[in-house]
């Protein structure tokens, strides 16, 4: 078995060369780090016999930082050169087991490889040689727990009888893989200490293959439970779903006995409120959702890359994930369908309801431009009454004031008529008056 050198082991040497001599060219930083995820090595090479253990924990990303540092004292515990802080997968042989750890988004995985001889496949799995005080300090929680066992070529065949007793359901699965390279049994079950099991006889498998296949075996067992993480989630979405669906049917079934606005707007905010249950809820699962059907996929691309074929008498991989997982996963698909299908109808209610709150208040405004456009009517007869009155008061004063004028000359010994003269200044005053009201009255109209 090979261990897998960093990336940074590998190229730490020739990176500054390139960069300073391609043509003269400065080069993508990223370019060394892309090609070297782009050809990474995906599995070990292996020979039969073999046994490993795989473990699939779920834990945050924040955990990284802490796995790394159990990783390296695991590597000094063994001698071994630890990882770069910047790996997020790692591989190497400490004593008489193999480690290879992965980093991905949301989980880890870890992989035990032991070759040897052995005759009760999982008796001794390669797990047992890993100090269990490191295993337990392990961040996360176990997702996916699986031993796999590769028999020799040289070994007869097990038989049916065999199999069944190395799995707990006694229902076995199983099919030649690989162009009949080698044959695969499992039963898909949990036993009794919390590791799932799979049988692999080698057939005529080189190194590579036999690590290809037993990397796909694991991202089958890894990427299944993966895919169906939703699964509880929708079962609990269900009921809710029909509640939400009964209130907007009760909420639609309104729209038509709505008399006044303050109707429309109750109606409105009980329409905003599911609106926000509902989108809370897609916010919450959504990305769960997405996650699981890229892992359902992966799931069906490495069950067709297998390449399977019937052996008499047992169901293949691929008919058993097409009756369960694909079972499951339909329900998840019709769950999120409706959720975004009650979206919808709840937007397009709601649209239809303001328009309808919107048109009711433009009536209202339209009334209201009516009554002001009244009252602005009526405000200008009045002031035209008004005016008019005040020609009357303003020449009343002025001809008083003119009066007074006329009395204080004739008590200064002019010989004036007073009361002729006064009369005579009536007409003119009113007439200067009105003619002065009009003209401000213009102005201010202009």
């Amino acid at each position: 078995m090979n261990p897998i050198t960093p990336p940074s082991q590998t190229t730490a040497d020739t990176k500054g060369q390139l960069r300073n001599n391609l043509l003269g060219i400065a080069e993508y930083q990223e370019r060394q780090d892309l090609n070297l995820e782009l050809n990474a090595d995906a599995y070990e090479l292996l020979s039969a016999p073999v046994q490993l253990s795989h473990l699939v924990l779920m834990s945050d990303r924040q955990c990284v930082d802490q796995e790394r540092a159990l990783i390296v004292q695991l590597c000094e515990r063994y001698g071994i050169v630890p990882p770069s802080i910047h790996n997020s997968h790692f591989s190497a042989e400490l004593g008489a087991f193999l480690l290879r750890w992965e980093r991905h988004t949301e989980y880890s995985t870890y992989t035990f490889y032991h070759t040897g001889p052995f005759e009760v496949p999982f008796a001794q799995p390669a797990i047992r040689l890993v100090p269990d005080e490191w295993l337990a300090s392990l961040p996360g929680e176990i997702l996916v727990a699986t031993h796999i066992a590769l028999d020799e070529r040289s070994r007869p065949k097990r038989s049916l009888t065999e199999l069944a007793a190395l799995f707990v359901s006694k229902t076995v699965i199983g099919s030649k893989v690989a162009a009949g390279s080698a044959s695969v049994w499992s039963d898909n079950q949990i036993h009794s200490d919390g590791f799932g099991r799979i049988l692999v006889h080698d057939e005529n498998l080189r190194s590579r293959q036999a690590g290809r296949l037993m990397q796909r075996l694991l991202e089958i067992e890894t990427c299944r439970m993966l895919a169906m993480l939703p699964l509880p989630i929708t079962r609990q979405m269900i009921p809710q779903l029909a509640r939400f669906d009964g209130r907007l049917a009760t909420l639609i079934a309104n729209n038509n006995e709505l008399a006044t606005i303050e109707d429309e707007q109750k109606l409105l905010d009980g329409l905003t409120r599911l609106a926000s249950e509902i989108e809370r809820m897609s916010a919450q699962t959504s990305h769960r959702f997405n996650a699981s059907r890229a892992y359902y996929d992966i799931v069906k691309q490495r069950i067709i890359e297998l390449r399977e074929e019937r052996i008499e008498g047992l169901q293949m991989l691929q008919e058993f994930m097409g009756q369960r997982l694909s079972s499951a996963m339909g329900t998840c698909d019709l769950v999120h369908t409706k959720l975004e299908t009650l979206s919808l109808r709840v937007s397009r209610a709601s649209a239809l309801l303001r328009t309808r709150v919107d048109i009711s208040m433009e009536l209202q405004i339209r009334d209201l431009l009516k009554s002001m456009d009244k009252r602005a009517h009526m405000q200008l007869r009045l002031q035209e009454t008004v005016e008019g009155l005040s020609v009357v008061v303003l020449s009343y004063y002025l001809l008083g004031i003119v009066g007074y004028g006329l009395k204080a000359s004739k008590a200064a010994g002019m010989a004036i008529n007073v009361e002729l003269l006064t009369g005579i200044a009536i007409p003119v005053i009113v007439i200067g008056v009105y003619a002065v009201v009009r003209g401000l009255r213009r102005m201010v109209s202009k």
